[in-house]
């Protein structure tokens, strides 16, 4: 029981470094305007997405436990990372800023991510009728 009160007093003193982090900055009010973003994606975009994956999971008769409801969470968590360099508008001026072809790549994570979820609850269900079986 008295880990929770370490782990609430340091949740309490890194707040307070953030906050003093915050006030040092020249216009902390834009901090607050993506704040404000993040949650209007997360709860305009992302929550209804998933509920609606979800929904239609159910209605065609899937479970959504375990494996696939990890796979929505990591899916969602990398589109979040990856929306900035996805979303940039048109070219930049210094190439070496982003580099990359994010597109593609976002898209081969999203395949690596629904892939190794499928082979996880493939294997899995190999295995239940293997020991259903015996």
């Amino acid at each position: 029981m008295a880990y929770r009160y370490v782990v609430g007093g340091c949740g309490i003193v890194l707040m307070a470094f953030g906050a003093a982090l915050l006030l040092e900055q020249p216009e902390p009010w834009r901090v607050g305007v993506w704040l404000a973003g993040a949650v209007l994606v997360h709860d305009g975009l992302i929550a209804p997405l998933v509920f609606a994956i979800a929904a239609l999971a159910v209605a065609a008769g899937l479970r959504m436990r375990g494996a696939p409801r990890t796979a929505l969470i990591v899916a969602g968590s990398l589109t979040v990372i990856a929306l900035p360099p996805l979303l940039r508008p048109g070219g930049v001026a210094n190439a070496t800023v982003l580099p990359l072809d994010y597109t593609r790549n976002w898209l081969l994570a999203m395949a690596g991510v629904a892939g190794i979820t499928v082979a996880y609850v493939g294997v899995r269900a190999c295995l239940r009728r293997a020991a259903r079986r015996r």
